[in-house]
């Protein structure tokens, strides 16, 4: 009789990712004079973080759209039901550690629009491939004029390239094969949900519907660099558009593993390493990083909440929903 393998305990990941996010705020908060905060939140130049939070409702209005193109060839998706999916996502990726939203947000359109939740989340998984290829070229157009660069932060993108290039790949095997992929599945508890998926890419990862997602993704990613600088702007930071499509590519990067609610610390740390580089004094950045925690979480915290409150239950209760849909698609 063999031991059963360990599991992981529950509340293991939740602790590294505690323990990350108070790490990095120790640090940034370190010597950092509070009395200045004030005064700078005073000065800030409201007409620019005015266009800096119709920008951040541009990007998930956007993200709304692409999500129905990639869809499209599955289910004509509500464009209203999918903005009201996306804002609880980031609402509980807010309140919630390790980033749940995006399995909530993928339950949520499949409940919505009967459609199997293996479905929306290959579509999710599928976005966040794209999204990490805009990311490595973003980074790697960043390099090429910034100096100082860590050798580590880019060999650990190169290795995240190699790791969204294999995915790729799969990708477009399951679309160019599907028969095949359908036999390289033996019978098994997953296999009907992988049988789903498989049909799933296939239909979504049409030349027409991938090439129209990607030229979406393109402008998503360019509003989200629209939000970083003219948050720059309104706290009087005189960087270009180009060095705050370098600083998002930073703050990204460093989000990628899931950490506590809202990236809390990670991405104040991120955010004063990625002004560094374009040489912004310690003190500033510092103070920007708290600037645009402020600026991205309110938003998705007050937009959130209202559509989760449309739902009729509460976040705690949307997490275990879309937790027992994902065992039983399994």
């Amino acid at each position: 009789m063999t031991d059963s393998p360990r599991r992981i305990p529950g509340w293991l990941p939740q602790a590294l990712g505690y323990s990350l996010s108070a790490a990095c705020l120790i640090w940034v908060l370190h010597g950092y004079r509070f009395d200045e905060l004030g005064p700078a939140l005073r000065s800030l130049d409201y007409r620019w973080v005015a266009l800096a939070l119709a920008a951040d409702f541009a990007v998930y209005v956007v993200h709304a759209c692409r999500w129905t193109t990639l869809l499209f060839p599955v289910a004509r998706v509500s464009l209203w039901r999918t903005v009201q999916a996306i804002y609880i996502g980031l609402f509980a990726n807010e309140v919630l550690p390790l980033r749940p939203g995006e399995v909530i947000r993928g339950y949520l359109v499949a409940h919505w629009s009967d459609l199997r939740l293996s479905l929306t989340l290959a579509s999710v998984g599928v976005e966040r491939i794209i999204d990490g290829l805009w990311v490595v070229v973003a980074f790697f157009v960043t390099a090429s004029f910034v100096r100082g660069i860590p050798r580590d932060l880019t060999i650990m993108v190169r290795s995240f390239a190699v790791l969204l290039l294999l995915c790729v790949g799969v990708l477009f095997w399951i679309v160019v094969r599907k028969h095949h992929a359908h036999a390289t599945l033996s019978e098994g508890r997953w296999s009907v949900a992988l049988r789903h998926i498989v049909e799933g890419l296939h239909l979504m990862g049409n030349p027409r519907t991938l090439g129209i997602t990607v030229a979406i993704s393109l402008v998503y990613f360019a509003l989200e660099v629209s939000f970083v600088f003219t948050l720059m702007r309104a706290y009087g930071l005189d960087l270009s558009f180009w060095a705050a499509g370098g600083v998002l590519t930073i703050l990204r990067l460093s989000t990628v593993v899931p950490n506590a609610p809202g990236n809390l610390g990670v991405v104040n740390f991120a955010c004063v390493v990625a002004l560094s580089l374009f040489e912004v004094e310690k003190t500033d950045a510092k103070t920007f990083s708290i600037i645009y925690s402020v600026a991205t979480t309110m938003p998705h915290l007050i937009g959130g909440a209202v559509a989760t409150a449309l739902t009729g239950l509460n976040i705690g209760e949307l997490r275990d929903r879309a937790r027992r849909g994902a065992r039983q698609a399994g």
